[in-house]
C-alpha cells in the first residue's frame, strides 16, 4: 500500500468528549430537530390550509401522510445507497433536497402542489434520517459516547416535538401557514454546515461496492408502503371496506417476495444473516415494541380523555404532558442509567417499561387520570432510553460497512410499528363501538363498547410488545454468550 493510499485510509482520531464534536452534534442534532418538528408544527396548521387551499379532508390527510409513507418506504433503499457511495454525501444531498422543496412552499398554490413538496420532504427525510444514526454512532469509538451523542441528538429532536403544536399557533397568529415549512430552509442549512464541517468523509474501507439490488429495493419499498398505508385505510374505512384488507394481502405478498429475493440474489439490498445477529434482531425487536406502543397508547388516550370524559382539545392536550416532560426531561439521565446498568441490561430494562406502561393502562386507565398519567410516564421513560440502546445495539452487531442499511432498519421497524400499533387499535375499536364515535352523546351501552375496545385493545398491545421483548431478551442472552 502506498503512503498515499494509507493517508487516504487513515481515520482522524475519534474525539474523546462531546465538546471535541460539537460542529458535527450540531448538525445532526439538526436533522433529527427537522425530523421531530415537522409533522408536529404542521398539524396545528391543517385547518388554515384547509381553508387557504380549499382542501377537502383526504387532501389534508395526504398533506401529511405522503411524507410520512414516502419517507418509511424509502429509508432501506437510500441506507443500502448510502453505504455504498457515502453516508455523509447521501446526507448532505438530501439536505440540499429537503432546503429547496422547503423553499418552494413559498410558491404553493395548491393541495396537490403542497403534497407533491410533501413528497419531496419525505424523499429528502429518508435520505437524511437514517444517517443521522449512523454518523453519530461512527463519530465516536467509545460506546458510552455513542449513547450521550444519541441521547444529545434525540433530545434536541424531541424538543421540537413537543414545541412544535404551540410554536406553530403562535406562528400562524402573525404569519402565513407557508411560513411553518419554510422554517426548514434555515435547518437544513444549519445541517449542511455541521455535517459538511465537522465530519470526515467515508474511507472507502468504510463502504462497499456491491451492485445495488434494484429489484429488492422496489419490492422493499413497495411492501412498506403498503403497510403504512393499511392501517390509514383501517382506520378511515373500517374493516367492512375491501380496500384495508386488499393493502394489508398485497403487503404480505410483498413481505414473502422480498424474502425470497433477499435469499436468493447475488447482492441483496438486505443480508438476512445480519438481520438474524443476535444483538440486531435485538435491538429491532425492542424499537418495534416501542414504537407499537407510543402509537397505540396515543390513540387510545387521546379518544379516551376527549370522547369518553369530555375533555377539551386543549386539556386533552395537557393530559398528555407526563409523557412530554418525561421525554424532554429524562435526556439528562440517559448516560448515566446505560453507564451504571450496561447497554444489554438497558435495553431489555427499557423495554419492559414500555410493556408495563401498556399494561398499566390496559388494566387501571378506566379508574382515573392518575393511571393514565403513570402509564404515560412509564411508556416515555422506557422509549426514551430504548430509543438511543436500541439503534446503538443494532449498529454494534453490524459490520461497519453496513451501518446505514442499519440506521434504516432501526426506523423502518418503528415507522412500521407505529402504523401497526394504529392499526390494531383503530381494527378493534371498528369491530366493537356500534356508531359513529366522533358523535357525541353515547348511549350507556356505546360507553361500555367503548371501554371494551379500549382495554382490549390496550391488553392487545401489551402482548404482542411483550412478546417482542421476550424475543429481544433471548437474542440478547445469545449475543451475550457469544452463539
Amino acid at each position: 500500500m502506498t503512503i498515499e493510499q494509507r493517508s487516504l485510509n487513515a481515520s482522524p482520531p475519534a474525539p474523546e468528549t462531546l465538546r471535541g464534536a460539537w460542529i458535527a452534534l450540531a448538525g445532526l442534532s439538526a436533522v433529527f430537530l427537522f425530523e421531530m418538528l415537522d409533522n408536529s408544527i404542521l398539524t396545528v396548521a391543517l385547518p388554515t390550509i384547509g381553508r387557504d387551499l380549499h382542501t377537502s379532508t383526504v387532501g389534508l390527510q395526504w398533506v401529511t401522510g405522503a411524507y410520512s409513507v414516502v419517507f418509511g418506504g424509502l429509508m432501506l433503499a437510500f441506507g443500502a445507497i448510502a453505504d455504498r457511495f457515502g453516508r455523509r454525501r447521501v446526507m448532505l444531498t438530501g439536505l440540499v433536497l429537503l432546503g429547496l422543496a422547503s423553499l418552494a412552499t413559498a410558491f404553493v398554490t395548491s393541495t396537490e402542489q403542497l403534497i407533491a413538496v410533501r413528497l419531496t420532504m419525505g424523499v429528502a427525510a429518508a435520505m437524511t434520517t437514517p444517517g443521522s444514526i449512523a454518523l453519530a454512532f461512527r463519530l465516536f469509538a467509545a460506546d458510552g459516547l455513542r449513547v450521550r451523542a444519541m441521547s444529545l441528538i434525540t433530545t434536541v429532536g424531541l424538543v421540537g416535538l413537543a414545541i412544535g403544536p404551540t410554536l406553530g399557533g403562535l406562528v400562524l397568529a402573525v404569519a402565513p401557514w407557508q411560513i411553518l415549512l419554510l422554517v426548514n430552509v434555515p435547518i437544513a442549512a444549519l445541517a449542511f454546515a455541521g455535517i459538511r464541517g465537522g465530519i470526515a468523509a467515508d474511507r472507502p474501507d468504510e463502504l462497499h461496492r456491491d451492485p445495488v439490488d434494484v429489484i429488492g429495493a422496489v419490492l422493499g419499498t413497495a411492501t412498506i408502503v403498503l403497510a403504512l398505508v393499511a392501517p390509514t385505510l383501517f382506520v378511515d374505512e373500517g374493516t367492512g371496506s375491501w380496500s384495508p384488507w386488499s393493502a394489508s394481502a398485497a403487503a404480505v405478498v410483498g413481505v414473502i417476495l422480498f424474502v425470497i429475493r433477499m435469499r436468493t440474489a447475488a447482492h441483496p439490498l438486505l443480508d438476512l444473516a445480519l438481520v438474524a445477529r443476535p444483538l440486531v434482531s435485538s435491538g429491532l425487536a425492542y424499537k418495534a415494541a416501542s414504537g407499537l406502543a407510543l402509537a397505540g397508547l396515543g390513540y387510545l388516550v387521546t379518544l379516551q380523555l376527549q370522547l369518553d370524559w369530555g375533555w377539551p382539545p386543549a386539556l386533552a392536550a395537557i393530559g398528555m404532558l407526563p409523557q412530554v416532560v418525561v421525554l424532554v426531561a429524562s435526556g439528562p439521565f440517559v448516560g448515566r442509567f446505560v453507564g451504571r446498568v450496561g447497554l444489554d441490561r438497558a435495553a431489555w430494562l427499557s423495554a419492559a417499561a414500555v410493556v408495563l406502561g401498556l399494561a398499566v393502562y390496559a388494566v387501571l386507565g378506566h379508574l382515573g387520570y392518575v393511571w393514565i398519567a403513570m402509564a404515560l410516564a412509564l411508556v416515555a421513560a422506557g422509549i426514551r432510553v430504548n430509543g438511543v440502546v436500541a439503534g446503538t445495539n443494532v449498529l454494534r452487531g453490524l459490520p461497519e460497512n453496513r451501518t446505514s442499511i442499519g440506521a434504516a432498519l432501526v426506523d423502518t421497524a418503528s415507522e412500521v410499528a407505529t402504523g401497526i400499533g394504529i392499526a390494531v387499535t383503530g381494527t378493534i375499536l371498528a369491530a366493537l363501538f356500534a356508531g359513529d364515535i366522533a358523535t357525541g352523546g353515547w348511549s350507556s351501552r356505546q360507553t361500555a363498547q367503548f371501554h371494551e375496545a379500549v382495554t382490549l385493545g390496550g391488553l392487545t398491545l401489551t402482548l404482542v410488545a411483550g412478546a417482542l421483548v421476550a424475543w429481544g431478551f433471548v437474542r440478547t442472552r445469545v449475543a451475550r454468550s457469544g452463539a
